[in-house]
């Protein structure tokens, strides 16, 4: 088995992260072709965030699925200046089970 494909996202010491405007409506995505084994496939899919209490300004799944090899998340909002963590837990077919992460890093962006 390969790592998971992350393009678009960017790499530091705490692991991956993605940049994201507080008023972006958008779709992250995780590529699982190379992890797979073989002869296995996606069945099943959780995402879950890290809640922040009294939070007025939260990080908002609006869905998330399969398709093929790929998982996906759907998000908006969040508060300027801070990071969330999104987590990923996967099913496979066979009835493994794995997850991953990554920080959404929320910050007004410009052209």
């Amino acid at each position: 088995m390969s790592t998971l494909e992350i393009t678009g996202y960017q790499r530091d010491t705490q692991g991956i992260y993605i940049n994201k405007d507080p008023n972006a409506k958008l779709t992250y995505t995780f590529e699982w072709s190379e992890w797979l084994p073989a002869g296995t496939a996606l069945s099943a899919v959780s995402y879950s965030l890290q809640v922040r209490a009294n939070d007025p300004t939260p990080l908002v799944n609006h869905s998330s699925g399969i398709s093929g090899t790929k998982t996906f998340i759907t998000l908006s909002g969040g508060g300027v200046g801070k990071v969330y963590t999104v987590t990923a837990q996967i099913t496979l077919d066979n009835g493994n089970i794995d997850r991953r992460n990554f920080r959404v890093r929320v910050e007004n962006r410009s052209a």
